[in-house]
């Protein structure tokens, strides 16, 4: 039952980090560059041309499904390396927490970590607008955009090295990779009404970037203490439907 709350707390963490400033405001561009329409055009009134439309679905499905491969990669390492260093775990955790802490600290604006900042971006010369080349995209944006989902990562990845089996550290991963995407493939079907809703919530995403710095806080201190099972038996009282999960 841990396992499955586990899967869907990285989903939310995951949908948590695409509407972060370093995410959510690059997504019209990419939309654009996929479909091989210019912004201007996705900005204009009427439909997009079917055959854009189609293509931009399809190619924003499979740039989902690249970025999901590299998260599903670490979490099936992260988990190899909790065995190897299983023996290690408690001092490790200690180091895990105090990271995770600051990182928490940097979101809510106490402190400011500059290579948070940086876009360390790796370009694919394929083009996006076919099925390979949207792929291929994908994974050059979950191996070089780390910068951007790094801290929220750095926790997901913690709880993957304590999951035991390989299979489960993967599973979690690309739950954390779903929900990551999961809004960008949404943004490719309603390409015009999601540029609309990106310029509503624009003024929002400072209180985004908040909620995600207490997460991280309150994460790092239930690592510290060893309390994150505690908790999720209290979910489990509270919302006894987690019981039927899986």
């Amino acid at each position: 039952m841990l396992g499955e709350i586990s899967y869907w707390g990285a989903a939310l963490a995951g949908l948590v980090a695409f509407f972060t400033p370093c995410i959510l405001p690059m997504v019209p561009f990419y939309l654009s560059y996929m479909a091989g329409i210019s912004m201007s055009e996705l900005r204009e009134e009427g439909e997009i041309a079917p055959g854009a439309q189609k293509r931009l679905v399809v190619s924003a499905f499979m740039f989902a499904l690249g970025v999901t491969t590299i998260f599903m990669l670490l979490g099936l390492g992260a988990t190899a390396l909790g065995q190897a260093f299983a023996q290690w775990k408690q001092p490790l955790s200690y180091v895990a927490a105090a990271v995770i802490f600051v990182f928490g600290l940097h979101f809510l604006g106490v402190i400011r970590i500059g290579f948070l900042y940086r876009e360390a971006r790796m370009e694919s010369k394929a083009d996006p607008s076919t099925v390979l080349g949207a792929y291929l995209m994908g994974l050059a944006f979950g191996f070089g955009w780390t910068a951007c989902v790094g801290p929220v990562l750095a926790s997901i990845l913690f709880m993957a090295s304590g999951m035991g089996e390989l299979w489960k550290g993967g599973l979690l991963l690309a739950c954390f990779g779903l929900g990551m995407t999961a809004p960008f493939v949404l943004a490719a079907f309603f390409a015009k009404p999601f540029l609309g809703f990106m310029a509503r919530f624009r003024q929002y995403q400072g209180h985004v970037e908040k909620v995600m710095g207490v997460m991280l806080i309150v994460f790092a201190i239930l690592i510290a203490t060893n309390t994150v099972n505690v908790i999720a038996n209290w979910m489990i009282e509270v919302f006894p439907s987690f019981q039927t999960l899986g």
